[in-house]
């Protein structure tokens, strides 16, 4: 037997032998069990000496390999066993997993954890898909990371499709896009300006009086929007992209309908307050019996000089036609319909833009009298404060069985401003 390979032996004998005794104790009898072996090894070894041929020698150092490695594992699983009861023991939870990433090199910083975006990761959006289309639960590695308590949320949207269904809430709909969108948290009181200084013409070596900026005051609540997303079973076969498509599109399209109806006339009461809920400012509320040209005029002079530059029109499309037929003294149509590139009606009254929607009754003669049917306002002087947190759930409709995901996000709204709110009445 080569003199290099018994040394070998015994500097691998020596090591698994302080790793043995170096003081761990593990309670496992497999361990013992192993230990035990490791020394009638050495001594085997020691005592044979260059007895042992290179097979013999071979095979003992297979052995003390494998040994080594079950005694490694065993003890793994043991210090993580130990963990845990400890981590029961104290009443505490396991950190939150991170993920490093490693900065250019020389910089001051060097590595730095940052905290990972679980509901991002290709494993969650996967748990995920499964969870709407085959009702499994949401893993607990995942789960241990919710914040959300409310019994209505069963999963948190993935924050890729929340981001999607964002940016299409803010192209489709016709209202949307034009208020002003927040993310204040419920209950905050945002500060607004009610009343503008005023400056005065003074005298040579005069003061002015000094004014004080009145400033008012917006909260916003929480207000639970939820829909039914209805995800067929065949878009279990479908990839991630493909079935996050397809729940975007109906999240969407039950959303914005909800959101934009209480923009314009939501009560207030468990919704955001809509436009027309609120009372317009003395004199800026006109009555007709039909829609006639003088109603324009008129609505035109009331509208505040300093809001007329944002100020739209906003009615349903069939009481913008009924104005679009009207005609001026000289025969010429008050209204203009202009197609561009894409063919989509640019609507105009008097050269004011015109937002037509199905949200604001339309005139009929059988409206009921005092029934607002056109508006002028600035949309930007709403606020949608919303909660993106948007969370799914699925339950079983038990009158007829079916499997339905539903759809729940938080969202308050309300006018900080209604100088530019000019109603025309029936």
């Amino acid at each position: 037997m080569k003199e290099k390979n018994k040394k070998s032996i015994f500097r691998k004998f020596q090591k698994v032998n302080l790793q043995l005794f170096a003081g761990e104790d593990t309670g496992s009898a497999r361990v013992l069990e192993i230990g035990k072996r490791l020394l009638e090894i050495g001594k085997e070894i020691e005592t044979l000496g260059d007895e042992l041929t290179a097979e013999q020698l071979k095979k003992l150092e297979d052995e003390v390999d494998a040994l080594k490695n079950e005694r490694t594992k065993l003890l793994d699983v043991e210090k993580r066993r130990r963990g845990i009861l400890e981590t029961i023991a104290n009443g505490t939870v396991p950190a939150k997993t991170t993920r490093t990433f490693p900065t250019p090199s020389g910089t001051a910083e060097g590595n730095k954890a940052e905290p990972e975006d679980i509901y991002s990761t290709p494993e969650y959006r996967r748990a995920f898909k499964d969870y709407v289309t085959r009702k499994k639960d949401i893993p607990a590695e995942f789960r241990a990371d919710e914040t959300t308590k409310t019994t209505d949320v069963g999963a948190v949207i993935p924050t890729v499709v929340l981001n999607k269904i964002i940016d299409k809430l803010q192209a489709v709909g016709m209202i949307l896009p034009l208020v002003t969108n927040t993310a204040y948290r419920g209950g905050m009181a945002i500060p607004k300006s009610s009343v503008k200084p005023v400056a005065t013409w003074v005298a040579e070596g005069s003061g002015s009086d000094k004014q004080k900026k009145a400033v008012g005051s917006v909260t916003f609540a929480y207000h639970k929007l939820r829909c039914a997303v209805a995800v067929s079973m065949e878009v279990d076969t479908m990839s991630i992209p493909a079935f996050e498509a397809v729940l975007v599109e109906n999240v969407v399209e039950a959303m914005t309908k909800a959101l934009e109806q209480a923009i314009i006339s939501g009560t207030g009461t468990g919704q955001p307050k809509g436009i027309l809920t609120e009372t317009p400012l003395t004199g800026q509320s006109i009555t007709s019996a039909t829609p006639d040209y003088d109603d324009l005029i008129e609505a035109e002079a009331k509208l505040p000089l300093e809001y007329e530059s944002d100020a739209v029109w906003c009615m349903s499309k069939q009481t913008f036609m009924k104005y679009y037929g009207l005609k001026d003294d000289a025969g010429q149509p008050i209204g203009r319909i202009n197609y561009g590139i894409a063919g989509k009606p640019e609507r105009s009254l008097l050269g004011r833009p015109v937002v037509s929607c199905n949200y604001v009754q339309s005139f009929t003669t059988t409206l009921a009298a005092g029934a607002v049917y056109a508006f002028l306002f600035n949309f930007k002087d709403y606020i949608l404060n919303t909660n993106y947190a948007m969370g799914i759930k699925r339950y079983e409709d038990n009158e007829n069985d079916d499997q339905v995901t539903r759809a729940v996000m938080l969202a308050d709204g309300k006018a900080v401003d209604v100088g530019s709110l000019v109603t025309i009445k029936k």
